[in-house]
């Protein structure tokens, strides 16, 4: 990779990284669906207004439009919601590293929905290493109460609804639009799922002011972690490649620890790094390229 790739992918992993923090902040003065809905709402409204601006087109056609609520539910409200929910329990810093556990659930969900990417035996060594690394962390859990053990179920059942985004957001490359453009679509929707919830069940409007702190969080989530991010996301897969862009997942655990532990006073154990450098070494087996290998 390029020095200017390497720069692109240093900052998106502080910027997702970030998304664990800015949650962080939020969490305790917000009720989760208006968190969320906050994050979708003003990163689509963000996105309207650049693709324009940008020459890049607004997605058309029922049929593109139906997929994208697929992906809305699957990319965006499920997961984001799920987060939220654990980081009421549970620090920043675990939910990132338990979020690195998306490519595991990819490779697992790849094999049994699709006929081209099947589960080789160096896949499902990686798998069981990083899943091993997650039975770690979640062993001493129960010193933690039920709530702490939900919370990281929580965090795993959010990786696994983007692996499933993933699978699903195949069908969308015969339609040659911008990535960009997908993105708002999916923003879109996930805002029309998620504001109904947040009206019925929390009454976004009747909630006293958060402070300023609060709303600044929630518009680095949303502007930063989200919109700019995606668009930096898709840069670095066209100048890098894929494979290069994987290597986001090692380092966005990183930041997130960083950030929780220097702002918001968190603490990393022992059994999380250990499950940190096993659910890594899943990953590194998974992607032999991630190690250097290069076969003609």
């Amino acid at each position: 990779m390029s020095g200017a790739d390497w720069l692109r992918l240093i900052l998106l992993s502080v910027l997702w990284g970030g998304s664990f923090f800015f949650v962080g902040i939020a969490v305790p003065m917000l009720p989760p669906f208006t968190i969320v809905l906050a994050r979708v709402g003003l990163a689509a409204l963000v996105l309207a207004v650049a693709l324009p601006l940008m020459g890049q087109p607004y997605p058309k056609g029922w049929r593109l439009w139906a997929g994208l609520g697929v992906m809305g539910l699957l990319n965006n409200a499920v997961p984001f919601t799920l987060y939220v929910l654990a980081q009421g329990q549970i620090s920043s810093g675990l939910a990132s590293i338990l979020n690195a556990t998306t490519p595991l659930w990819g490779v697992v969900v790849a094999h049994l929905a699709t006929r081209d990417e099947r589960l080789s035996p160096r896949k499902a060594l990686g798998v069981v290493a990083g899943f091993l690394g997650v039975a770690v962390m979640m062993g001493g859990g129960l010193m933690g109460g039920a709530g702490t053990i939900w919370a990281q179920l929580a965090c795993l059942g959010a990786a696994l609804s983007y692996a499933l985004a993933g699978v699903w957001a195949r069908r969308f490359r015969r339609y040659g639009l911008p990535p960009l453009s997908l993105a708002l679509g999916q923003l879109l929707w996930a805002t029309a799922i998620i504001a109904p919830l947040a009206a019925l069940t929390e009454a976004p409007w009747t909630l006293p002011f958060p402070g300023w702190g609060v709303v600044a969080a929630l518009a680095g989530l949303a502007v930063l972690s989200t919109s700019f991010a995606y668009g930096l996301y898709f840069g670095l897969i066209a100048s890098a490649g894929a494979v290069n862009a994987f290597l986001v997942t090692f380092l966005v655990p990183v930041s997130a620890i960083a950030l929780g532990i220097a702002f918001l006073g968190e603490a990393l154990l022992a059994r999380h790094v250990a499950g940190m450098v096993l659910i890594g070494a899943g990953l590194v087996v998974i992607d032999g390229r991630l190690l250097g290998r290069r076969r003609a």
